[in-house]
């Protein structure tokens, strides 16, 4: 209803009043050199094409040869100099400026202080003041000039910034854009002299900053994306990201619950929330007064919001649980396993069992008793080693040597990812293909889909493109990669598009990403773009977020497989404007487009997911090089994934839900398909169970068909239990039964035996989900 809401007087008036505002854009980046400042005035340049009146004033190219091209044909206005410290500042003129009155002024700096006696202290104060005049602003800021971000920043790399913009700045910005470099990319510009010297160029620093910035700008658009979905008048999980609700009881293991929570959501880079329950008007005793003290001060330290919820009756506690839940956007409900026995649980109810027939698209996660078994409260803190130190004296084996050997040889691998088409990653590609050039690399093009787009192909410069090869195919001449001439001319580098493709028939890999690690088994370097809708471990989510059920998909290891990886960002009203505008697809086509998967809460959702997976990708680089100090922190107990899948259609999900889940723990995880014994498999079951092995076996998973008893249910789910407990699982996980009828019943009756014989594991089960309801 609140779109249709009639807006009061004020309202009215800040409306009217922010339609003379300018508008403000900024550009963030992880350190100084990442290219912030060559974006802004490509930017300037495309406004100025457009017809736009764009003038700038205080930008330094740092003498940096690409950035001093793109300062052609942008009008200068004079800024005022002067003297700090042996080192030239520029402040902005700002009468100049008002005088001049163009459309947009781009300024770097927005962290700058003005000089003493200048109208305003901060740039950021001269920035307001243009804004207020209706000029709009693009400017440029590191993540570490953040207030809120400079002490963590300055904890895990010692690099202090000399000054600061406050914490909100971003949020008041119209636009944010993340300007992504890998480290890799930062150290090879300072090695050639254009950057400065210092310890932010080590490169665990400049990982960190760049995590941090992902983190961040990620934060940012999961606040619009929530903004949004409370407009359109959406409940439940956007997909994007995950938020945990731990409930609790002020009893001796609140706090663990919480903790576990805790470790669930910096492991899976979710939001924590927590909630308890009292009875209205009933006090509390001195023994719950006393955990509710220490519950509140946990919550404070960790960054968790923790509430007390008021509840007359058990009977009311799931309905509770599941409002709140959704109201807040939960993803998953954590809470302890039932202590219920078998009879109480039909007498008295069972809130698990109410939960699991309330919940949809939420999954539920319930926390190991693990008091009994380790004979104590608290779950015991051991660190798994990266490396023993045996292993440094441990003398390679012939398979080992292989493998070094493999290493050694193999080309470097880049990727850029975006969050949707058109984002700019081909652009990107092409860039630096044609900057390789330029130091003498033998840089070969061998398949490049430019969509039509002008400001791609023009990107090709002095590129050599290799003509496709010609594959006939039911009367039809398709055209194909041309791998063969690709390893026959054995350039440095090639540079292959859309890595996710799927070949023509009669090619000799079935699809791209295998010519591409053929590529690169040879010693020649590979540059290539992706999507990350089509990451296979994703597809269940960008399918809850689009609808759209992407048929491309590339395994994630292949990802991380990669030297380097590296985000192009876009907001979502530029991507939309670039679409609207046929940058993107030809027009016939924009229309649909725009009201189905360029829907602006999908390309924010969308947005939100690439940003969060870059950041896991940098963070798991940043852990296999022995980083002590992990953002998400270690995960301190050894994990084993065992997940049970059936012939119904969410076996695939729970399978990606398995790998995501195993390889944030760095777990190793198992499959397992209960098949009753002494039953014949029909074609369709062989034919449903290859395809899972096969799925399984592409993420990294062990696969095995597992013979039950399936009546009664306490046999069935107590064989399961027992094939988990021989592998040492840790961490159960299951799907919401999904059948109607009597079948509905006797799969609650298997779930509620097998959540009672799993007590001393950890069990997730997943949510139901219907991305087309």
């Amino acid at each position: 209803m609140e779109p249709f809401r009639r807006k009061s007087p004020e309202e009215l008036l800040r409306s009217i009043s922010k339609l003379h505002q300018g508008k403000l854009k900024v550009y963030i980046g992880a350190v100084s050199g990442s290219g912030k400042t060559y974006h802004m005035l490509r930017e300037g340049q495309t406004l100025r094409l457009q017809g736009i009146d764009v003038v700038i004033c205080a930008v330094s190219t740092m003498q940096r040869p690409e950035t001093e091209e793109q300062v052609r044909d942008l009008e200068r206005v004079p800024s005022i100099h002067w003297m700090e410290d042996g080192v030239e500042k520029k402040d902005l003129d700002l009468d100049l400026l008002v005088q001049r009155n163009p459309e947009v002024v781009l300024v770097d700096g927005l962290a700058h202080r003005n000089r003493k006696g200048a109208r305003h202290a901060t740039r950021l104060d001269d920035i307001r003041f243009l804004l207020s005049r209706g000029i709009s602003v693009i400017t440029t800021v590191n993540v570490y000039e953040l207030e809120d971000v400079q002490g963590i920043a300055s904890k895990l790399t010692g690099i202090k910034a000399s000054h600061t913009v406050p914490a909100d700045t971003l949020e008041s910005a119209d636009e944010v854009v993340l300007i992504d470099v890998t480290p890799e990319t930062m150290l090879e510009r300072a090695q050639g002299g254009l950057l400065g010297d210092g310890s932010i160029w080590k490169q665990g620093n400049l990982a960190v900053l760049r995590e941090l910035t992902l983190r961040l700008v990620a934060e940012g658009v999961s606040h619009s994306l929530e903004r949004y979905r409370k407009e359109q008048g959406l409940v439940g999980p956007s997909g994007a990201d995950e938020r945990i609700l731990v409930s609790t009881q002020y009893h001796w293991n609140g706090s663990i619950y919480i903790r576990r929570g805790q470790q669930i959501a910096k492991r899976l880079n979710g939001e924590l929330l927590a909630v308890t329950f009292v009875k209205p008007g009933v006090e509390l005793t001195k023994e719950q007064a006393a955990f509710k003290r220490s519950m509140a001060k946990l919550a404070v330290q960790i960054g968790a919001k923790l509430e007390e919820l008021p509840l007359r009756s058990r009977g009311e506690l799931a309905d509770a649980l599941v409002q709140y839940a959704l109201e807040h956007h939960v993803t998953r409900i954590v809470l302890g396993h039932s202590k219920q026995t078998r009879m109480q649980e039909l007498w008295q109810g069972s809130i698990i069992q109410d939960l699991l027939k309330k919940t949809r698209g939420i999954d539920i996660f319930m926390v190991a008793d693990r008091a009994e078994l380790d004979g104590g409260r608290i779950i015991p803190a051991r660190l798994h080693p990266f490396t023993l130190p045996s292993e440094s004296f441990h003398r390679l084996n012939e398979r080992e040597l292989d493998q070094k050997i493999e290493q050694v040889k193999r080309g470097r691998f880049k990727v850029y990812i975006g969050a949707a088409p058109g984002v700019g990653k081909t652009y990107a590609m092409l860039r630096e293909g044609n900057d390789l050039l330029k130091k003498g690399l033998t840089v070969l093009v061998g398949l490049l889909e430019t969509h039509g787009r002008k400001d791609t192909l023009s990107q090709v410069g002095n590129l050599e493109s290799l003509p496709r090869i010609r594959v006939d195919y039911r009367g039809s001449r398709l055209e194909e990669m041309d791998t063969v001439e690709i390893l026959r001319r054995r350039p440095d580098v090639v540079l292959v598009d859309e890595l996710a493709h799927t070949n023509v028939p009669g090619s000799k890999r079935k699809k791209r990403y295998e010519d591409v690690l053929d590529i690169l088994s040879a010693g020649i370097s590979v540059i290539t773009t992706v999507n990350v809708q089509h990451l296979e471990s994703l597809n269940d989510a960008v399918e809850q977020i689009t609808g759209v059920r992407v048929r491309e998909t590339i395994p994630d290891h292949i990802l991380q497989t990669a030297d380097e990886v590296q985000l192009v960002d876009v907001t979502p009203e530029s991507l939309r404007q670039r679409m609207k505008e046929g940058n993107i697809y030809a027009k016939e086509k924009v229309h649909q487009a725009l009201s189905h998967f360029f829907k602006t809460g999908n390309l924010i959702a969308l947005r939100e997911l690439a940003l969060r997976e870059i950041a896991d990708d940098v963070d798991e680089r940043l852990e296999s090089w022995q980083r002590s100090g992990s953002l998400r922190g270690p995960w301190r107990r050894e994990e084993v994934i065992y997940v049970v899948v059936g012939r119904g259609p969410q076996a695939e999900r729970l399978i990606r839900r398995g790998f995501r889940i195993a390889h944030r723990l760095k777990a190793a995880w198992y499959v397992a398909f209960p098949l009753e014994r002494h039953h014949s498999l029909s074609h369709d079951d062989e034919q449903r169970m290859t395809a899972l092995q096969t799925l399984t076996e592409r993420l990294g998973g062990t696969f095995t068909m597992l013979p039950v008893i399936r009546r009664p249910a306490c046999a069935c789910s107590g064989r399961l239990v027992a094939a988990a407990d021989e592998v040492k699982a840790t961490q159960f996980i299951i799907g919401q039964p999904q059948m109607a009828g009597w079948k509905l019943f006797t799969r609650r009756k298997w779930l509620r035996s097998l959540l009672r014989s799993s007590r001393h594991m950890d069990v997730l089960v997943v949510a139901d989900y219907d991305p087309h309801v």
